[in-house]
């Protein structure tokens, strides 16, 4: 029974990720929103901090597969890969990022980051202790 809810709660995890990657493609293509992640300083992100959006988006994809290798909801063969480590990383990244996302001077990433985060975080976590 625990197998399922492991499951279900790396495939949450990774449609969280996708689709908080795809908020970070929109960043890097300029859109508007950067009120709402890395402190809200830029309404549009400068170059720089888009080419930084681009490869966070590559990091959830991955993070998002790493999840579902994890729990066995994909295989892709190469059984060698240290998922529980890597899961373990993660997990502890994202509660030191929801905790960021809490304090941040951006109200806007205070209001819809923090509780992102703090969802995934807890998601990753239980995935992490099963």
């Amino acid at each position: 029974m625990e197998a399922d809810w492991v499951y279900v709660a790396s495939i949450s995890v990774a449609v969280i990720f996708l689709f908080v990657a795809a908020f970070q493609v929109l960043l890097s293509l300029g859109y508007p929103l950067g009120e709402a992640a890395m402190g809200g300083y830029y309404k549009v992100l400068p170059k720089r901090l888009r080419l930084v959006s681009a490869g966070n988006a590559i990091i959830l994809l991955f993070m998002g597969f790493l999840f579902l290798q994890h729990a066995n909801v994909i295989s892709v063969g190469f059984t060698f890969f240290p998922t529980h480590i890597l899961v373990w990383v993660f997990t502890i990244f994202l509660g030191i990022n929801t905790i960021a996302n809490l304090l941040s001077k951006s109200e806007k990433e205070r209001y819809m980051m923090t509780p992102l985060s703090s969802i995934a975080f807890i998601l990753c976590f239980f995935v992490a202790i099963s």
